[in-house]
């Protein structure tokens, strides 16, 4: 797990009105929250976010605040504007040494799967999965090898080999498969409709008592 060092500087002042001239400043409102503590409002320059938004991994955030103090932590919301995109506020989630904790893991894969050679469609269902692990343990991302993945073979979330973590979804989920095309004609000489392609499960996280703005 990589860490990336963020800047920021403690709010003083609150609100809606406190919030859009910090946006029209080029910075991002966020809070730091960690249970039993008192959350810290901060602002941060939009640039210095972005490794931390656009990115398929996931990372430490060793968060340096103004007055000289340092948390661990990991981005656990961020929102967006709905027309323009950009990040509006963003919640950053304290960690505890020897503290395990609960994450959505991006899946990545990876290779050139033979079935898609001989025709079959990649679905790619699950995205991301949520974990429970030590935040030192925590994967950037999961990888998935599709390479020798043949038409109608499945990789579920009971086939990936990761060490030190839990799974915190069902075994038999499956995270990626090889399906024929629509209407291609089957061995058995019946022409196949495709398989239904699985919609992943959105998974929505939040906090309680959490501090808009």
């Amino acid at each position: 797990m990589s860490e990336i060092t963020l800047h920021a500087k403690i709010r003083s002042n609150l609100g809606r009105s406190s919030s859009n001239s910090i946006r029209r400043a080029g910075n991002v409102p966020g809070i730091f929250y960690l249970h039993n503590e008192t959350n810290i409002p901060i602002e941060v320059r939009s640039l210095d976010l972005r490794p931390l938004v656009y990115t398929a991994e996931t990372h430490i955030v060793n968060l340096k605040l103004e007055d000289g103090s340092e948390r661990q932590c990991i981005v656990r919301d961020v929102q967006f504007d709905p027309i323009t995109d950009k990040v509006v506020h963003f919640d950053l989630m304290g960690l505890v040494k020897g503290e395990k904790i609960k994450m959505e893991i991006p899946v990545v894969l990876e290779g050139a799967s033979v079935g898609v050679r001989e025709g079959g469609v990649l679905n790619h269902i699950l995205h991301k999965i949520e974990l429970e692990c030590l935040p030192s343990k925590l994967p950037e991302h999961i990888v998935v090898d599709i390479s020798n993945l043949h038409i109608g073979d499945i990789v579920t979330v009971g086939d990936l080999n990761l060490s030190d973590v839990d799974f915190l979804i069902d075994a038999e989920l499956p995270v990626v498969m090889i399906v024929h095309a629509r209407g291609e004609e089957t061995e058995a000489g019946e022409v196949s409709e495709g398989e239904e392609m699985l919609e992943p499960e959105v998974i929505s996280k939040g906090k309680s008592d959490k501090e808009e703005d």
